[in-house]
């Protein structure tokens, strides 16, 4: 059985001063995905990770201070893969992969569109390229685990006001049936799957006293490639960690590392 978190800590160095390395080793995560980590490796000190038994992969944003992923495992993987082999999302430090045997584990940051129009239509193509991406890998890598922040809430139970929000970046009727074509292509949304009712966020805006009323969105996943389905064991959103404007999210699937 192995224990995988994702966790958008937006920014990793500020997390560590909320008493992160305390939290993770209390946890005690198998695997960890991080999104938005906005640190080059050589801007910290990895030996805190190390200490606490993990091998740690950083792939960074050329831009200092922006996006970039990270996969933190105690098992070392079979072959660490950086980027999707797309410049456009590769600059920016999107996607992080580690093999383990016939399995694999992806870090992934989805682009937000809530800029502006500008980087909505960015994020529209980073989505179509995903697809292309993943059925490429599928041919070769059978086993997959997606894990991270995909920028989209796919159904109305998955946001704290879908009417109000149904022309936000997010929650767009384009952005839902993206995620529902490519859950139907062979994925699992493994929350979803094991908690058809339960109303759950992993993300908060720092406005309006957001968390505390629980006003959120969910829009961290742990997808799994559905020959997966009979090793899903749990997942869950852990609400009570708050390092972030995110929480982390984590999911067992009897898996061996």
């Amino acid at each position: 059985m192995a224990k995988f978190i994702s966790y958008n800590v937006n920014g990793i160095r500020a997390a560590l001063t909320k008493d992160w390395c305390n939290w993770l080793k209390t946890v005690n995560p198998d695997v960890v995905c991080l999104q938005e980590t906005k640190a080059q490796a050589d801007q910290l000190d990895v030996s805190v990770f190390e200490n606490l038994g993990y091998n740690t992969y950083w792939y960074s944003a050329e831009k200092k201070g922006y996006s970039s992923v990270a996969i933190f495992s105690k098992t070392k993987p079979d072959h660490v893969e950086y980027g999707c082999g797309n410049p456009l999302y590769d600059n920016e430090g999107r996607i992080l992969r580690a093999d383990f045997g016939d399995f694999s584990v992806l870090s992934c940051y989805f682009p937000s569109g809530s800029s502006g129009e500008e980087r909505q239509d960015f994020k529209m193509g980073f989505l179509a390229y995903f697809q292309e991406y993943i059925d490429e890998l599928k041919k070769t890598r059978k086993k997959i685990l997606i894990s991270g922040d995909v920028n989209i809430c796919h159904e109305a139970i998955d946001i704290h006001n879908p009417v109000s929000n149904k022309n936000s970046s997010g929650f767009l009727p384009e952005e839902r049936a993206w995620v529902t074509q490519f859950l139907k292509g062979g994925f699992i949304d493994t929350f979803r799957h094991l908690n058809k009712d339960t109303v759950k966020y992993s993300w908060w805006t720092y406005r309006f006293s957001a968390r505390k009323k629980n006003l959120g969105w969910r829009i961290d996943y742990h997808l799994i490639s559905d020959n997966l389905l009979p090793q899903l064991k749990s997942a869950s959103i852990l609400n009570e960690a708050e390092h972030s404007d995110h929480c982390p999210i984590v999911v067992e699937v009897d898996v061996k590392l």
